[in-house]
């Protein structure tokens, strides 16, 4: 018996498990073309023909598919403080249970997602916590710093250094197997300290995800969903790049035709009346086993995961949980502020200097001064150092004469699946575009470096 004769994969799995089906390998490349476009592949879809991923929330017996757990919505009549009150105790009992008395290690942000289980964790004794900013940015650490100092957890800081990606290019795509960009895990460049940090990484994934709305009215229409599920994944460029490998690779018919039909049929198959109930669960179904799941393997490598956020219950109770409860992270920040006052006094890094407390009149006349100010002082900084503040991961691994020597080598080859002269189409239009085109070419140059890393 194999493992696909009897299986049942979670709701949200955190890895990809394949199915091979018999015969040579054959390039899929209208997956391919819809991996270029958004950054992931579609439902179980790989880069063969002949090769499937397990579905997420599915049962595997005897080579059948049978779907355990559907997304839907049926909201309970329960109040808001009802509400954080079972998420709460869900919350501390997944985690009680994954962690067990494991050494805990804890990436911290500026967000609610990592202070929410850093709330979770108070009084607890061992825990390793880290963060992480761009070499030549703004100090994106002093968030965790903060948060680590107030519960009394040791910390560190690390800075990633320009370039770092081209060492550990050949590592990373064997960890991922080229099924997610390069430059979005930055955590590969701090990789060579996690052995010794404890035994369990503790991650907030998916927790932005399902405690807010998607920004839509929840009465609107289907195709109006569609339109707005449509500028979330597509990523810019994406679709130019999409197109010119449909083309190159002579595939008949409009690609933005075929992948517009492919997310109608996924989203309307979806039963949930609800817009903002709707999208998030494509988005859970879709995007996050196929696209934020993937580069957890990154952390799998040297220590267990526990994600919370993933768990089967979780996301079972998120099903009941009236739209009005979940939108502007309203239960996070009540369990936090419950739970850790003093890390809810902490500034929200979305919307610093305020907090938890006041982050409501982040708007208002005064606090807009005084972002301004810090506006204006970190422009100041830039000049006097000559450089600009780093904000993006691929700036620090594409910019600059040697990046460039290693990007222009890389995506020129003549390895993997990436046309060479699509690549050089490219490659032109990024290096020759202004500051606004290369943001928008930054897409399309990661996913052909991971295209060329990608052999059979």
């Amino acid at each position: 018996m194999n493992i696909y004769s009897l299986m049942k994969n979670p709701i949200i799995p955190i890895e990809q498990q394949f199915i091979n089906k018999p015969g040579e390998k054959q390039w899929d490349y209208k997956a391919i073309c819809c991996f270029a476009a958004t950054g992931f592949f579609l439902d179980n879809d790989t880069y063969y023909t002949n090769q499937k991923v397990l579905r997420p929330a599915t049962e595997y017996v005897d080579g059948q598919e049978k779907p355990y757990f559907k997304w839907h919505y049926a909201p309970r009549d329960i109040t808001f403080s009802q509400a954080v009150d079972e998420f709460a105790d869900l919350f501390e009992y997944i985690s009680r249970e994954q962690l067990g008395g494991a050494k805990i290690i804890l990436p911290l942000s500026g967000g609610l997602d990592s202070r929410s289980l850093a709330a979770a964790l108070k009084g607890k004794t061992y825990v390793h916590t880290y963060s992480y900013k761009f070499e030549h940015s703004f100090d994106e650490t002093k968030y965790g710093k903060e948060i680590a100092k107030r519960m009394g957890w040791k910390f560190d800081e690390f800075v990633i250094p320009h370039g770092y990606l081209w060492e550990k290019i050949d590592d990373l795509s064997k960890i991922n197997q080229c099924y997610a960009d390069f430059v979005s895990p930055r955590q590969m460049a701090v990789v060579d300290s996690y052995p010794t940090m404890g035994d369990v990484f503790y991650l907030g994934h998916g927790g932005d995800l399902f405690f807010d709305s998607m920004g839509v009215k929840d009465t609107l229409s289907l195709d109006d969903q569609l339109e707005t599920l449509y500028k979330i994944i597509v990523r810019k460029g994406g679709l130019e790049l999409a197109e010119s490998l449909w083309r190159y690779w002579g595939i008949e018919g409009s690609f933005e035709e075929y992948f517009r039909e492919r997310m109608r049929n996924y989203l309307s198959s979806i039963d949930i009346d609800n817009a903002n109930a709707r999208l998030r669960a494509f988005k859970s179904y879709y995007y996050v086993p196929r696209w934020t799941c993937v580069n957890l393997a990154i952390f799998a490598k040297y220590h267990p995961l526990s994600i919370p956020y993933f768990d089967n219950r979780m996301c079972e109770w998120l099903c009941t949980i009236p739209e009005k409860y979940l939108a502007g992270r309203q239960i996070q920040i009540e369990f936090i502020k419950r739970k850790a006052p003093e890390l809810a006094s902490i500034p929200w890094e979305t919307y610093s200097p305020c907090n938890l407390y006041n982050y409501a009149v982040y708007n208002s006349f005064s606090k807009q001064i005084v972002v301004v100010y810090h506006k204006i002082i970190r422009r100041l900084n830039e000049i006097v150092s000559g450089r600009v503040c780093t904000a993006r991961n691929w700036e620090i691994q594409y910019l600059g004469k040697e990046n460039d020597n290693q990007l222009r080598g890389a995506l020129l080859s003549d390895s993997g699946i990436a046309p060479k002269e699509v690549c050089q189409i490219f490659y032109n239009k990024f290096i020759e575009g202004n500051q606004e085109q290369k943001v928008w070419y930054s897409h399309p140059i990661s996913t052909l470096l991971v295209l060329t890393k990608k052999c059979e």
